[in-house]
C-alpha cells in the first residue's frame, strides 16, 4: 500500500508533468506559427530548440539541428568574427533584448551560401542563457535592392538623359544629364509635357507613328530633332520604354536619349568627303553620275526634257604654269562662285575635275525646241558671266568658258553616254575658236544659231529704227473713233517683215523688251504730239501695251513721266495697257504704281486680256482701273458657243458694276457688234472695223470711218 505522502508526490509531480508538457506545445505552437525560422541555442552555442521554418529554409530537419553547434549555420570564413560579435552583442546590451536584425551568410545544408536576416534576443532563465534567433531569407530583397542600385546609378549616369513621363507625356522626373543636355532643370520642367522639347522640325505624321508603336509594343526607338531651353534645335538618339501594372495598362513612360550632334557631324563630313569637291564645295563626280542616273528616271516618267553643260576654262593651264597652282585654284573658287549665280538651286553644278564642270538640268520643257532654246539661253548666261575679267593676286586675268550642251528624254541613253555627247560638244566649241557654246545635235544647233542670229538682229532693229507702229482702230457704239492701239511692226532688211508673235517672246527673255517698250512708248507719246496739231485726229487715245516685265522696272512711272513731258502732250490721251499678270507679283507696290501713274500723272490704265488670267475681284476693285478689255478669245465665239456668251456678258455686267469703262477687241463681225452693244459694251475693236495699219492709212482710214457715220446717222 502507497503512503498516502508518497501518492500526493506524484500526483503532483504528473500534474507538473503534463503543465510543461502542455507549456511546451504551446510555445512550440506559437512558434511554429511565425513566419520565420527560429532557433534557440544555449549559453555554450548548442541548438536547443528550432521550428518548422527551419528545414524549408536551411534544409536540416530539427532533429539534426538539436544538439549541434549554432556555428554549423555559420560560414568557417566568419566564424570567430560571429563568436565576438555575440558576445559583444550580449555582454553590451544584456538578456531580454532584441538585438536589431541584421544582414548575415547561412551555411544551409546543401553547402550553399544563403543570404537571410537575422534577429537575435538573448534570454536569462532560471535553466541560464539561451539565445532566441529569427532567420528570414533575404534574397529575393537583396536582389531588388542590388537592381535598385544599378538603376539608380544608371539613373544619374553622366552620358544619358532620362525622363520619367506619367501616362500622358507629363514629367515627372528628370536625372543630371537630361538638365546639362537640355538646360532645364528638374525643377522647370516637372508638372510639364514633354512638348517642351518639341523642335518643331517633324511633321504631326512622325508622332503619330511614335505613339502607335508605344501603344501597341510598348516602346519606340529612333531619332529626332528636339530644342534646348536656349532655343538651339538638335539630333538626338531616343529610346522610350512604357512601364505597365499588373493589369497591363501603361501608367509611365521612361525615355533615355543622348545627343548625337557631334555624330551628325561626323557623317555629314564623311559624307561631303565622299560626294562634294574639297576645293569648290561643289558635287564631285561621284553625287553627279548618282543625281544623273535619277534625273534620267524622272524624265522618262514625266516626258521632259533635261539637259548637260560640259564646260571647260580655256587658258586655266596658262595661269597655273605662270603664276602657280594657287593662283589656278583661286580661278576655279570664282568659277564656282560665279555659276551659282547663274543656276537655279534645283539644278546640279559640279567639278568634274580639273578645270571641268558640269551642269545638270532637268525639266526645261516637254517639247524639243522649247527645251532647246532655254538650254541655249542658260549657256549663254553662263558663258557671259564666266567670261569677264577675273582678279587673282591683284592682277587681271582673262578667262571664258567652252561649252557642251546635250539634251536627254527619258533614260534610253545612259549617264555615261550623255556626258560624252556634252564632252564632244564642248570640244567642238573649242575647235570653234573657244569661248562658245555647241549643242551635240547640228540640227539643235542649227536652231540654236538662227534664234542667235534673230536676237542680234532684232538688237540692230533697235539702233537702227527698223520697228514701226501700226495703229488699228477703236470706235464707240455708234462706229465713231475714239482712239487706236499701238502695234509694233518689225519691217527687217534682212528677215523681212518679222511677226510680232515670233520676236517678242525672244525679247522677253533677252531682256530687250525693256528698250523695245522704251521705245514703243516714246514713239506712241511722239504720235499723239503730232495728231494734236488734227482736229481729226486732236482728241484720239492711244492704247499702248505694257510689258509685265516693263512695268516692274523701279523708275517706270519716271519714264512715263519723261516721254509725255518730252512731246508735250495731255497725259489723258495715252492709255497704257496691262495684262492680269502684273497684279500676281506685290500687289500692293502694283497698286501704289498704278495710283501714281492714273492720279498723278492723269493717264488712263486698261487691264488687258481680261478674263485669260488671274481674274480675281479681290485684286480687281484694288486696282485703280479706267477700262476692262475683253479678250478677243471670248468674243471670237460669242455668237456660237454659249459659255463665251455668259462669259462675254458677266464681264460687261461685272464692269458696270466696278464702274469701269469696258472694250471688246476681236470683232470682226456686225453679229459680234450687235451682241456686244445690246449688253451694254462701251467700246469695240477688231477686223469688222479695220486690221492694224501704218499711221498715214489710219488718217485715210479716220476719214472713210466718219463718212460712214455720217451716213448711218442721216439715215
Amino acid at each position: 500500500m502507497v503512503p498516502a505522502g508518497l501518492k500526493c508526490l506524484n500526483n503532483e509531480r504528473k500534474r507538473m508533468e503534463s503543465e510543461l508538457r502542455d507549456s511546451e506545445l504551446f510555445y512550440r505552437t506559437i512558434l511554429d506559427s511565425t513566419p520565420d525560422a527560429m532557433l534557440v541555442s544555449d549559453a555554450d552555442g548548442i541548438i536547443t530548440l528550432v521550428n518548422n521554418k527551419v528545414e524549408p529554409l536551411l534544409g536540416y530537419k530539427p532533429v539534426e539541428l538539436i544538439g549541434q553547434p549554432v556555428e554549423i549555420l555559420v560560414p568557417k570564413d566568419v566564424r570567430q568574427k560571429h563568436r565576438a560579435l555575440m558576445a559583444d552583442y550580449i555582454a553590451s546590451r544584456g538578456t531580454n533584448t532584441v538585438i536589431g536584425s541584421r544582414p548575415m551568410r547561412a551555411l544551409i545544408k546543401n553547402g550553399s551560401i544563403l543570404e537571410v536576416e537575422v534577429s537575435i534576443c538573448p534570454v536569462q532563465t532560471e535553466r541560464g542563457l539561451f539565445v532566441a534567433a529569427s532567420l528570414r531569407d533575404i534574397t529575393e530583397r537583396k536582389k531588388v535592392e542590388n537592381r535598385l542600385r544599378v538603376a539608380a546609378a544608371a539613373f544619374e549616369t553622366p552620358h544619358e538623359a532620362i525622363v520619367v513621363t506619367d501616362s500622358y507625356a507629363n514629367i515627372i522626373q528628370v536625372n543630371k544629364a537630361f538638365e546639362h543636355i537640355t538646360g532645364y532643370s528638374q525643377e522647370e520642367v516637372v508638372g510639364t509635357n514633354t512638348r517642351i522639347l518639341k523642335s518643331g522640325r517633324h511633321e504631326d505624321a512622325f508622332y503619330a507613328e511614335m505613339w502607335h508603336s508605344l501603344l501597341t509594343k510598348g516602346t519606340w526607338k529612333g531619332e529626332l530633332w528636339d530644342r534646348c531651353k536656349g532655343g538651339k534645335i538638335y539630333p538626338k538618339q531616343l529610346s522610350i520604354t512604357a512601364v505597365r501594372d499588373e493589369g497591363g495598362n501603361t501608367i509611365q513612360y521612361v525615355a533615355a536619349f543622348h545627343d548625337i550632334s557631334a555624330r551628325k557631324r561626323a557623317e555629314e563630313e564623311m559624307h561631303s568627303l565622299a560626294f562634294y569637291d574639297a576645293l569648290t564645295g561643289l558635287p564631285n563626280r561621284r553625287l553627279l553620275y548618282e543625281r544623273l542616273d535619277l534625273a534620267v528616271s524622272v524624265s522618262a516618267r514625266n516626258k521632259k526634257y533635261g539637259a548637260l553643260l560640259y564646260l571647260d576654262m580655256d587658258k586655266f593651264k596658262t595661269l597655273n604654269d605662270t603664276q602657280g597652282h594657287e593662283a589656278g585654284d583661286a580661278l576655279l573658287v570664282e568659277v564656282a562662285t560665279r555659276m551659282k549665280f547663274s543656276v537655279r538651286e534645283v539644278d546640279t553644278l559640279a567639278r568634274f575635275g580639273g578645270d571641268e564642270f558640269v551642269v545638270l538640268i532637268e525639266e526645261i520643257g516637254a517639247e524639243e525646241a522649247d527645251a532647246t532654246q532655254h538650254a541655249a539661253l542658260i549657256s549663254e548666261k553662263i558663258r557671259a558671266v564666266l567670261a569677264t575679267t577675273y582678279i587673282i593676286n591683284n592682277r587681271e586675268f582673262h578667262s571664258s568658258p567652252s561649252i557642251g550642251v546635250c539634251l536627254f528624254q527619258g533614260n534610253s541613253i545612259p549617264g555615261d553616254e550623255l556626258l560624252k555627247r556634252a564632252d564632244i560638244a564642248m570640244y567642238q566649241a573649242k575647235d570653234s575658236g573657244r569661248n562658245q557654246v555647241r549643242f551635240f545635235d547640228p540640227q539643235l544647233q542649227l536652231s540654236v544659231d538662227s534664234r542667235a542670229a534673230l536676237e542680234s538682229a532684232m538688237r540692230e532693229a533697235i539702233t537702227g529704227q527698223q520697228f514701226r507702229l501700226y495703229y488699228q482702230i477703236q470706235v464707240d457704239r455708234d462706229h465713231r473713233p475714239i482712239g487706236a492701239e499701238a502695234l509694233i511692226r518689225w519691217e527687217s532688211p534682212t528677215h523681212g517683215m518679222v511677226s510680232p508673235l515670233e520676236f517678242i517672246p525672244l525679247a522677253e527673255e533677252t531682256a530687250l523688251i525693256l528698250d523695245i517698250g522704251n521705245w514703243v512708248l516714246d514713239a506712241a507719246c511722239q504720235q499723239i504730239a503730232t495728231w494734236s496739231n488734227t482736229p481729226l485726229t486732236s482728241d484720239l487715245v492711244i492704247a499702248v501695251n505694257i510689258s509685265a516685265r516693263q512695268f516692274r522696272q523701279p523708275d517706270f512711272v519716271k519714264l512715263v513721266e519723261a516721254a509725255i513731258a518730252k512731246h508735250q502732250i495731255l497725259p489723258s490721251r495715252l492709255k497704257l495697257e496691262l495684262t492680269e499678270s502684273v497684279a500676281l507679283d506685290n500687289l500692293e507696290g502694283v497698286i501704289a504704281k498704278m495710283t501714281a501713274l492714273r492720279e498723278n500723272l492723269g493717264v488712263t490704265i486698261s487691264l488687258d486680256d481680261f478674263g485669260t488670267g488671274y481674274s480675281s475681284l479681290s485684286y480687281l476693285k484694288r486696282l485703280p482701273l479706267d477700262q476692262i478689255k475683253i479678250d478677243q478669245s471670248f468674243v471670237r465665239d460669242i455668237t456660237t458657243d454659249p459659255n463665251d456668251a455668259v462669259m462675254v456678258q458677266t464681264i460687261i455686267e461685272m464692269a458696270h458694276n466696278f464702274g469701269l469703262h469696258v472694250i471688246a477687241e476681236g470683232v470682226e463681225t456686225e453679229a459680234h457688234m450687235d451682241f456686244l452693244r445690246q449688253r451694254g459694251c462701251m467700246a469695240y475693236q477688231g477686223y469688222l472695223f479695220s486690221k492694224p495699219v501704218p499711221h498715214y492709212d489710219f488718217e485715210l482710214l479716220l476719214n472713210h470711218h466718219l463718212t460712214l457715220t455720217n451716213l448711218r446717222q442721216s439715215r
